[in-house]
Parts: structure tokens; C-alpha cells; sequence
């Protein structure tokens, strides 16, 4: 019963994920930091209310690693915003999920953790995804396909820095640090390139801090009350969800070879997530 639970909070989480990036990838001539403004503010309601309800201090513990947490963050967000112009967004969420090969390679060096030699074998499985991506399908922009491993990047710092804090600071303070950040960086570098929101793009806008939001409590849910190695694969629905998107709203084209490289990726990390779950157990 409880994994039919968890299964549902993830369908509803990816989906919730899945309908963010396909307003991300509508809103197209909107400048990105100017949607990690609206992405960041809208979802602040949401964390404002929840800390002040439950009485949690909004300074936290931790204050430098949740700057850390916040800056890299909204680097991470920006470089994939950035890359949903260039790439089909299907292929910009399976770069972007790229990030648990730069996290573990960066706990290497800073969280002292090791690598199996079977986890490296999987990593290579997903880079040779990005590689088929990019040798094969002409299609693919390099730009693009370069602002999405970047974001993967400082994506995968944002799990070491989250590592780093631990148990040390409540889950929706770190959450709120991210958007209060999120909010400044993208509201001052998007002056210069403002573009007023017209009709129901006031809508949409706000709608991205809504999924978002609601994306990550349910994908919580899920965590909560499902075996990691359970749930955590189901994380990938979300590729499958927004290129399903990307060709019947945005009637995007995918090919043989962006396919398989998506694929390869997708495998990867599935294979490494159901191998780290067999190691801890």
C-alpha cells in the first residue's frame, strides 16, 4: 500500500515538474533570469507560510553553506533556463540530469566518499548518452547542449552543499534561503533585459513557483514513505512527461540518436541510483 502511495506522489511530482519546464520552454522570449525571478518569488508564499506557521526561525543554523546552497542554485537554474532556448526541453531535463555523476564526483574531494568501480561503468553509460547526443545528432545545438552540462555542474554542488548541512538546518529553510537568493540574483539581472509580462503569461509565470513548489512536496511525500530505491527511479518520469510535452504542444522533433542518447543517460543514473540503494542495504 505504502509504495502505491509513493508511486502516486511521484507521478504527480514529475508531472507537476514536467508541466514547469513546459511553461519555461513557452515562455521562450522571456530573458532566464527574469524567469528565475518569477520561478523564485511565486514559490516564496509558499515557503514564507509554512516556517511562519510552524514557528521555524527564518535565519537558520548554518548560514554560510545556505548562502553556498543558495548562490550555486540559482547558477544551476539560470544555466538551464538559459539552455531551454537552444535545446528541446526534453533533452535540456535529461542533461540536467546529469547532476548525481558531477554530485558524486565532487563528494570524491570534499565529503571524502567513494566511487564503486561499477558506478563509474554507469557514469560512462550516461556520458556516452551526452556523447551520442552531441557526435551523432546534428540537430543539437553545442551552445545549448553546454549551458545544460554547466547547469548539471552546479547541480551537482548543490547536493554536496546540502550534504554539507545536513540534519543541521529544517529542509524549508534551506528551500527559503534558495528562493530569497534566487528572487535578488534573478530580479537585478533582469533589468536590463525586462520584458512586461502580457495576458496570461502573469499566469504562467506565477505557475512556475506553483509546480514547482508542488513538485517538490509530493516528490517529498514520496521519499517519505517509500524505500529510496523505489521511488528515486520514478524521478525520471519527468523526462518522459516533458518530452511527451516538447511534441504535442511544441511540436519538437526528436531523432533516432537524441533518443538513444537520452536514453543512455536516463539508464545510467537509473542503474546507479538501484545500485547504491543494494549497497546500503
Amino acid at each position: 500500500m505504502e509504495v502505491k502511495r509513493a508511486i502516486k506522489f511521484m507521478l504527480i511530482s514529475t508531472l507537476a515538474f514536467a508541466c514547469m519546464n513546459a511553461i519555461v520552454k513557452h515562455l521562450v522570449h522571456i530573458d532566464a533570469f527574469e524567469i528565475v525571478f518569477f520561478r523564485s518569488i511565486s514559490s516564496l508564499a509558499f515557503t514564507f507560510t509554512f516556517l511562519i506557521r510552524n514557528k521555524i526561525p527564518f535565519g537558520g543554523n548554518k548560514k554560510k553553506l545556505l548562502i553556498i546552497r543558495g548562490l550555486v542554485g540559482v547558477t544551476s537554474m539560470s544555466f538551464f533556463f538559459m539552455s531551454t532556448k537552444h535545446l528541446p526541453i526534453g533533452t535540456a531535463v535529461s542533461l540536467r540530469y546529469m547532476a548525481p555523476i558531477f554530485a558524486a564526483i565532487f563528494a570524491v574531494f570534499v565529503l571524502n566518499e567513494s566511487v564503486k568501480p561499477l558506478q563509474w561503468a554507469f557514469f560512462a553509460m550516461a556520458f556516452g548518452g551526452v556523447v551520442v547526443l552531441k557526435g551523432f545528432d546534428t540537430e543539437i545545438s553545442t551552445y545549448g547542449l553546454l549551458l545544460a552540462c554547466v547547469s548539471a555542474i552546479f547541480s551537482g554542488l548543490v547536493y554536496v552543499t546540502i550534504s554539507k548541512i545536513g540534519k543541521g538546518d529544517h529542509p524549508v529553510v534551506i528551500v527559503n534561503y534558495f528562493m530569497i537568493i534566487s528572487t535578488i540574483v534573478g530580479g537585478v539581472l533582469s533589468i536590463k533585459n525586462w520584458v512586461t509580462p502580457v495576458g496570461i503569461e502573469w499566469f504562467m509565470l506565477v505557475g512556475l513557483g506553483v509546480f514547482g513548489y508542488f513538485g517538490q512536496l509530493f516528490m517529498t511525500k514520496a521519499f517519505q514513505v517509500a524505500a529510496t530505491n523505489q521511488v528515486a527511479p520514478l524521478k525520471y518520469l519527468e523526462v518522459l512527461y516533458t518530452v511527451l510535452f516538447g511534441v504535442f504542444i511544441f511540436t519538437e522533433i526528436y531523432t533516432f540518436w537524441s533518443l538513444l542518447g537520452m536514453s543512455l543517460i536516463v539508464t545510467g543514473l537509473v542503474l546507479n541510483i538501484r545500485y547504491k540503494a543494494k549497497q546500503n542495504n
